[in-house]
């Protein structure tokens, strides 16, 4: 069923941990659309799913098309990546790589480096696309503080921390709905990251702001989402 101007589901539609969907974004600038995005959530075997994300972007001469990809496992709603992958193209050089994450051996190992990285194993890192699937979980428990150890794209070791800072009724292209309004806590206050989720859309991310110095860089917002009902 594909969401529409009128349509809304309530949370009780989705039985499992995760529900496989298709979602489709516009990405936009100062109130003008320059692009557009999709996210997948697929099942790949018991308690095994992938999340792909795709984006083309055109603002004057930048051009940005990017894929990535998050393979993980979900035990008792607790994610923990297996592969991450991102490939990007356009204005500037293009980029490519992967990391792995060997839970056997405790051990992170990226394409751009000979061996594992130099970073301490913890039980709850997260990759680039794998901390938004297990944000989504901790906002169904409640919870309203969010700390995440990330290996970003330079095998590096972070933490993206985040808050709940109130509900708010927004409105997308397909109408108002009502979200959880999430702030990225930065120790740069130059930089801003908020991120709307909506529980009526299984706490679906539906609007995400970026911005730096009080100017916006980029908007995205949800045009379409269609769930995969059981079979």
């Amino acid at each position: 069923m594909l969401i529409g101007i009128s349509v809304l589901l309530s949370t009780s539609t989705f039985a499992n941990p995760l529900t496989e969907y298709h979602a489709e974004y516009q990405v936009s600038r100062k109130g003008e659309v320059h692009g557009s995005a999709t996210r997948d959530l697929t099942k790949i075997a018991d308690a095994t799913y992938a999340v792909r994300y795709k984006s083309d972007i055109e603002w004057m001469i930048f051009s940005d098309v990017r894929a990535e990809e998050s393979l993980f496992k979900v035990t008792e709603h607790t994610v923990s990546p297996l592969h991450y992958s991102m490939t990007r193209e356009g204005t500037g050089p293009d980029k490519s790589y992967k990391i792995k994450f060997d839970h056997q051996n405790q051990a992170i190992t990226s394409s751009k480096e000979k061996y594992p990285l130099k970073v301490k194993w913890l039980e709850n890192q997260q990759d680039s696309i794998s901390y938004q699937v297990q944000l989504r979980e901790d906002l169904k428990a409640g919870k309203t503080k969010f700390s995440y150890p990330i290996i970003d794209k330079k095998g590096d070791q972070r933490s993206y921390d985040f808050e709940v800072v109130g509900e708010e009724m927004i409105t997308l292209p397909f109408g108002n709905v009502k979200t959880i309004k999430v702030k990225r806590v930065y120790d740069d206050s130059d930089r801003q990251a908020i991120a709307w989720f909506a529980p009526s859309y299984d706490h679906m991310l539906v609007k995400m702001y970026k911005g730096k110095d009080g100017m916006e860089q980029f908007q995205i917002e949800l045009k379409t989402y269609q769930p995969k009902s059981e079979s």
